[in-house]
């Protein structure tokens, strides 16, 4: 999903606010990052919510550079260091509610 629409020419954002794209990317990218570990954690080497936790943002952050490079390639669309950043929060936070969501 995210590179399908990444591939969109002059894509634009729905909601008209300051950073609203930044907003998009933190979203889209939660959601990869709670995809991603919950599938991470189904292997028996990465059991552990850290860990597994930390693999995800990796591949998480791989994907939103690879995203970027992408989009630079893509007419009307921009390569955005904070986009990547967003993407990167955006992972972050969704191993935070992860293993906020599964405590003990």
């Amino acid at each position: 999903m995210i590179f399908t629409l990444s591939a969109q020419p002059h894509l634009r954002v729905p909601f008209h606010f300051q950073n609203a794209d930044k907003v998009v990317h933190m979203t889209e990218y939660c959601g990869l990052g709670l995809l991603v570990v919950r599938a991470l954690r189904s292997l028996p080497r990465l059991q552990n919510a850290a860990l597994a936790g930390l693999v995800a943002i990796t591949i998480g952050v791989g994907i939103g550079s690879a995203d970027e490079l992408f989009q630079s390639t893509v007419p009307g669309r921009d390569s955005d260091v904070l986009d990547l950043i967003a993407d990167s929060i955006g992972v972050t936070f969704a191993q935070v509610l992860y293993v906020w969501v599964k405590r003990p």
